[in-house]
């Protein structure tokens, strides 16, 4: 079962799309937040309902929940099940926690993430910015009777969303679309194995 809230399209590489819109060019990005500096959270943290780039998708996969988290937050090996993601560096080492900070790059984009919030099992949220654009990714995982209801959502804001909303609202759909597939495949490639 695949449920999306948004439609799937083809859409050139983040970076042309960047390249083209100039104003990320005068833009830099920050430098990550590190662990000290990041709160504990007492409620979840969430994407930016008033950013204008927001994509919302969800899958059921038919795996554990402990294969899918395996391979969701395995983040130095995310390149050998994602193909679109060329690579991946971990700054911050051990498990995935909230100040986690780890860099990647995908369809020509660099992106330094740092880790928000993670319910290990139920929730993992990450966000950062890459080339004036700021990310909120959020992840839940829920166990159902025929596997796991895995839903994700990502809200983009930043001078170059706004400069072409379009085609970047295609490129996030595109992208979390195709992350979620290549997410089914493994786990459940590795559940049967």
């Amino acid at each position: 079962m695949r449920v999306t809230t948004t439609a799937k399209s083809a859409v050139p590489s983040i970076a042309l799309i960047l390249a083209v819109t100039g104003p990320a060019a005068a833009l830099t990005d920050e430098a990550p937040v590190r662990t000290a500096a990041i709160p504990r959270h007492t409620a979840d943290v969430r994407i930016d309902e008033s950013a204008p780039v927001i994509t919302r998708v969800s899958v059921l996969i038919h795996a554990p929940l402990h294969t899918i988290r395996k391979v969701q937050t395995d983040v130095a090996n995310w390149s050998s099940w994602q193909p679109d993601v060329d690579v991946v560096v971990k700054d911050t080492p051990g498990r995935l926690r909230p100040g986690s900070v780890f860099r990647w790059s995908t369809e020509g984009l660099d992106i330094t993430s740092t880790v928000k919030q993670v319910d290990h099992g139920k929730r993992l949220v990450w966000g950062g910015p890459a080339q004036g654009i700021t990310a909120v990714h959020v992840w839940t995982f829920t166990a159902t009777r025929n596997g796991v209801l895995v839903h994700t959502e990502e809200s983009w804001t930043g001078d170059p969303v706004l400069a072409d909303q379009a085609a970047l609202q295609a490129a996030l759909d595109n992208s979390l679309h195709s992350w979620v597939d290549n997410l089914e495949h493994e786990a459940e490639t590795r559940a049967a194995g």
